[in-house]
């Protein structure tokens, strides 16, 4: 039959893990064990005296001990409930086509229906046990299916079958006693050391109660230290047999789906490349603006085709996917896909960038044809209106030195929008100081903040401070939004994307600037590239060679070929910008 070589080394390897715990509940006897001979030779008139009544009495003293401390750490570790994925429940109700789909295959592997469909955010499927372990240890109730969301809207119904086989075809060892008894004691395991460390006083982010005396810290340390332990050391015996176990599993699974659709397996882990570098895509560039202002985009699904179908349209390895468009898409197994993409998309929106669980004041959903107004505009605006203010704190320099010029000692001088002769002309103008009062007095007279002046001011010098202010205050406003981040079931927040440097900073802003005035003087418009977010449109056209222009400004000081291209495309660098 197939799978019963993968299930044979999976159950092998699953009576090691087993082994394990008997090990561990065999040394916790031991020293009861011992009491029990001790005082059965004193009964049976052998082992008299002093000497062995005080090594009786000290055994048994020490065997009370060891089995009030196993009885301890196995009552965390059979009520400890290990992590759980944050999903979207799919009811039945709402998806019967999709439940009958995931059935009949079920039924032609021969292998358990899962008990339930949930959706993630993600690029993956796989089986979750959510049911509570049963109390005698007999098989757990079936695992949910969970389905990467992405895949719904992407591939089509014969695609997703195929991609999900070997995932249901897991469903049989699950049933399996010794199986499921092994990953119940793991699972457990996992969580009580999750449990320790979480407790213990001395750990960051450790719980108020674990706090709220000396007496209780004195008393819960070694409680969860001793916890902590024990189930690491459990742990590090468990690793190696239950990781081979899980290569069992998937080996007997994948062996069982061989039967059933295999060579639309092959095309569909072809889409799920694409599908995950669309995904990818789609939250980085895109869907990460919009969460940094307090927007989410609520329909991040119907999103991956739209950037997919970009992508294969520019990508010539991809030809030939957009006649895929014309079969049934899987998310047609759902009554209302969009009010499952809208869940979806709001529970991306935490997982990745820590937002509300709900819509608020300051969080709220955005559809796609108000994505350019709501955020690409806004976002250049607040970035603008950054640099803007932060250009008026950072002190100037003389030409070629790394200190203010003419600046009497203290921080609290402000520079003036206003520049010098020759301060347009290259690095080595000279800008004029100011105080709060002479700065502001500066912008008065000359009607506001113009591109003009941030070319000239960054043209002047000074890139690398405020390159750093930027940073810093970016940093500032980072940790801040984690910290009021709502738990979502992860330890912390994966980052999308590795941090910008003071630099890029710099260049994102000046680009920012730019792309403000060419909205406000050249009549360009904000629009977005499913692929690559934010853009700026004149004429229909994307202006893509200004961010170039901008990094030569921000890296060598030198505006000219940006000033250029500026005139070029018809902005005009004296008017005022408007700002968030």
């Amino acid at each position: 039959m197939a799978g019963e070589l993968g299930e044979a080394v999976a159950r092998t390897r699953a009576a090691a893990v087993l082994r394990v715990r008997g090990s561990a509940v065999a040394l916790a006897l031991l020293p009861a064990a011992a009491a029990v001979v001790l005082h059965a030779g004193r009964a049976t008139g052998r082992w008299q005296g002093q000497v062995w009544d005080g090594v009786r009495w000290g055994v048994s003293g020490a065997a009370l001990v060891v089995l009030a401390v196993a009885a301890g750490v196995a009552a965390v570790v059979a009520r400890a409930r290990p992590a759980v994925s944050p999903t979207v429940r799919v009811a039945e109700s709402s998806a019967p086509d999709l439940y009958l789909m995931v059935r009949d295959l079920a039924d032609r592997l021969q292998v358990p229906a899962p008990s339930a469909i949930e959706l993630t955010p993600d690029c993956d499927s796989w089986l979750e046990q959510r049911a509570p372990a049963h109390p005698r240890g007999g098989p757990d109730v079936a695992p949910v299916l969970v389905i990467g969301s992405p895949f719904l809207w992407w591939m089509r119904v014969p695609e997703l079958r195929a991609l999900l086989a070997p995932v249901v075809a897991g469903t049989a060892p699950a049933a399996d006693p010794g199986i499921a008894a092994a990953r119940r004691f793991v699972r457990g395991l996992d969580a009580a050391a999750a449990v320790a460390a979480r407790r213990t006083p001395s750990a960051p982010g450790a719980r108020p109660e674990a706090r709220a005396s000396r007496v209780g810290r004195a008393l819960l340390r070694p409680g969860y230290a001793v916890l902590g332990a024990a189930t690491r050391l459990m742990l590090s015996g468990c690793r190696a047999p239950a990781a081979e176990m899980e290569r069992g599993v998937a080996a007997s699974a994948s062996e069982r789906a061989q039967a059933v659709d295999y060579g639309l397996r092959i095309v569909a882990q072809e889409q799920v490349g694409l599908a995950y570098a669309g995904w990818d895509r789609l939250l980085t560039r895109v869907a990460l603006p919009a969460w940094r202002l307090g927007r989410w985009p609520s329909r991040l699904d119907a999103g991956v085709v739209a950037a997919l179908t970009e992508l294969s349209r520019r990508d010539r390895l991809a030809e030939g996917f957009e006649s895929r468009l014309g079969e049934r898409p899987a998310c047609d197994l759902l009554e209302e896909p969009g009010t499952i993409d809208e869940a979806v998309s709001l529970l991306a929106a935490r997982i990745f960038h820590g937002g509300p669980a709900r819509q608020a004041p300051g969080w709220q959903p955005v559809a796609w044809a108000a994505y350019p107004e709501e955020v690409v505009d806004r976002l250049w605006r607040t970035d603008a209106a950054r640099l803007v203010r932060l250009l008026d704190e950072v002190r100037p320099q003389a030409p070629g030195s790394g200190i203010a010029a003419d600046a009497p000692e203290g921080g609290g001088e402000r520079l003036g929008w206003g520049c010098a002769p020759g301060a347009g002309a290259g690095r080595g103008g000279r800008l004029l100081l100011g105080g709060p009062a002479a700065g502001a007095r500066l912008r008065e007279e000359t009607g506001g903040a113009t591109l003009g002046r941030v070319l000239d001011q960054l043209a002047a010098g000074g890139a690398e401070e405020l390159a750093g202010r930027i940073a810093a205050l970016t940093a500032r406003e980072e940790a801040a939004r984690l910290a009021a981040a709502e738990p979502v079931g992860l330890g912390e927040i994966p980052p999308l994307l590795p941090p910008r440097t003071g630099r890029e900073l710099l260049a994102d802003h000046v680009v920012a600037v730019v792309c403000c005035a060419a909205v406000d003087t050249a009549g360009a418009t904000a629009g977005m590239d499913w692929l690559d977010g934010p853009v700026l449109l004149l004429d229909g056209a994307r202006c893509g060679d200004l961010s170039a222009l901008v990094l030569r400004l921000t890296e060598e000081g030198d505006p000219t070929p940006l000033r250029r291209r500026l005139v070029e495309l018809g902005v005009r660098a004296e008017k005022p910008l408007r700002l968030a």
